[in-house]
């Protein structure tokens, strides 16, 4: 009777997004109260404790909400002042080669922007370039959401594994935040570094004169080249200096790499290929709706990258350990803010090192944007206005998507949590099959919130919980949860919705989501396929 109440909560997110296309915000408020209900009723927990517990994850949420408003505001910024019109020219005469094309600003660029922004704008700012670039609008909404997954895990500084150590509880754990980045960031650089080439498979079959894949495997080599200046660096950057900026850095250097390639024609196919003349494509893949066109900008290139620039500087420098600026800004007051024993309860202790949160670090570079790149009131207005209207939606769904997920985890007297009961249920499978389903769960997650970062908040405890019962690697399987988080991605709801409406194609959502769905499955098939064989192989999380 418990194990089928405690999936309700979760059961009315899933079927109000779905079913009835209610918002995040408001569909985790309804499960938000039902659980706070079920709580009070079936657990028989003290209706202060629950407040408590509630007002407990809302605290939590702080951290990622710091970090989602000085992302999105750096972006707005970035907008306003005119230099993603200089960042886009920048791209524009790289190679006329509509598969480098995508390669670099599908692959690269999108990867770089997820991961010093996240929350769906890649899709939102590298689509329009592409299609300004001459690719079909179906095709650049498509390329730019499956290349918006590999970067995920890590984007937005880190935010989905923060958030999910927050959540856990065990942020101050060094060894499991190792062995959990690590976990994440491996399957990441295999598929990562073969996603450019399945993309560009998938482009040329559908889109291309041809229809075939042959012009893709001409390109395949500089594909491959993309994907790996990628991956190697991430995963290097993760275990050596750690997962807050693996993606950032890495998306840098495969700008890098890949520009510099395209530049000197170093792997670039010697035959040009592109989509043909514009009247001979296929109606379905063209604009239903305006598209606002890219304002041009005469800012110098390097002075529209500076914040950016500035923002990996920061990131880095403050978290080299011999440096010890880490140290100063996580010593306590007045870098950390500290409730202790909320409304009396010895377990309820929250703290907040804002002074080293990275969204701290976005906020102070998108004002110090305002002087370098000369903004005046009205920029620097809209810029806030945006994001304001931007963060508020967001907000909501962190504020009531942890507090639910407190309730969920919080302990009653006889020690049970509703968490527990879900994962004594879900461990009914058995161990090998869990390991297939645990990725999935990510999915699911990321496809009904449109946030790696609230599938984290939704799942993480219960991934966590059921790795223990069946007794499975907690690292391995909170890993492969995020992967399927940040894959996720490439088929939610909420950013097909949002790069459908910037590139004109709205109403399109439906076949772009089951387009999608195909590198999807093969993403999460081929992480589960290699967390079998390294477990059947005898790898313990602890081999770093």
């Amino acid at each position: 009777m418990l194990a089928l109440l405690a999936f309700i909560p979760i059961v009315i997110t899933l079927v109000l997004m779905l079913v009835f296309n209610w918002p995040a915000k408001w569909s985790l408020l309804v499960s938000f109260a039902v659980a706070f209900v079920f709580g009070l009723v079936f657990w028989q927990i003290d209706v202060l404790e629950l407040l408590a517990t509630s007002v407990y994850g809302m605290l939590n949420s702080m951290d990622v909400l710091i970090i989602i408003l000085g992302a999105i505001l750096v972006m707005n910024t970035l907008k306003a002042s005119g230099a993603t019109a200089a960042i886009n020219r920048g791209f524009m005469n790289i190679c006329p080669d509509k598969r480098v094309q995508a390669c670099i600003i599908g692959f690269s660029f999108c990867s770089f922007i997820e991961s010093a922004a996240g929350f769906g704008t890649p899709a939102a700012l590298a689509g329009p370039l592409l299609v300004c670039l001459g690719f079909p609008p179906l095709a650049a909404a498509m390329i730019t959401l499956i290349f918006d997954s590999v970067a995920v895990s890590f984007g937005a500084v880190g935010t989905p594994v923060t958030s999910a150590l927050n959540v856990l509880g065990l942020s101050g754990d060094a060894a499991f935040a190792s062995q959990f980045s690590f976990w994440t960031a491996v399957p990441h650089a295999i598929v990562g570094t073969f996603l450019p080439l399945i993309v560009l498979l998938m482009t040329t079959k559908i889109f291309g004169k041809e229809k075939s894949f042959k012009p893709a495997l001409e390109a395949a080599p500089f594909a491959l080249l993309t994907g790996l200046s990628f991956s190697i660096p991430m995963l290097l950057i993760c275990i050596f200096i750690g997962y807050e900026f693996a993606s950032l850095l890495g998306a840098l250097i495969s700008m890098a790499v890949a520009v510099i390639a395209a530049k000197y024609g170093f792997l670039v196919p010697k035959k040009s290929w592109d989509f043909g003349k514009s009247d001979e494509w296929d109606k379905e893949w063209l604009a239903t709706g305006e598209v606002s066109p890219i304002k041009e900008s005469k800012m110098p290139l390097l002075k529209a990258w500076i914040p950016y620039l500035l923002i990996s500087l920061i990131l880095v420098l403050t978290r080299i350990p011999q440096l010890h600026i880490k140290d100063l800004l996580t010593s306590g007051a007045p870098f950390v803010l500290k409730i202790e024993n909320l409304f009396g309860y010895e377990k309820l202790d929250w703290s907040l090192k804002w002074a080293y949160l990275p969204g701290t670090f976005f906020i102070i570079v998108a004002f110090i944007t305002n002087f370098i790149h000369k903004m005046n009131k009205e920029q620097i207005k809209r810029a806030w206005k945006d994001t304001v209207k931007q963060v508020s939606g967001a907000a909501l769904a962190l504020l009531f998507g942890l507090a639910l997920v407190e309730i969920m985890k919080y302990k009653n007297a006889a020690g049970i949590s509703m968490m527990d009961e879900m994962a004594n249920t879900l461990a009914m499978v058995g161990k090998e099959l869990y390991v297939l389903i645990a990725p999935f769960i990510g999915v699911l997650g990321a496809f009904v919130s449109g946030s790696a970062t609230v599938s984290m908040n939704l799942f993480s405890n219960l991934q966590y919980d059921t790795a223990n019962v069946l007794d499975l690697p907690a690292a391995f399987i909170i890993a492969m949860q995020c992967v399927g988080a940040a894959v996720g991605n490439m088929v939610c709801i909420n950013n097909a919705v949002a790069a459908s409406a910037t590139i004109g194609i709205g109403g399109k959502e439906g076949k772009l989501i089951k387009t999608n769905a195909i590198p999807m499955l093969i993403y999460v098939l081929a992480t589960v396929a290699f967390f079998y064989i390294i477990s059947a192989l005898g790898v313990t999380p602890d081999i770093i």
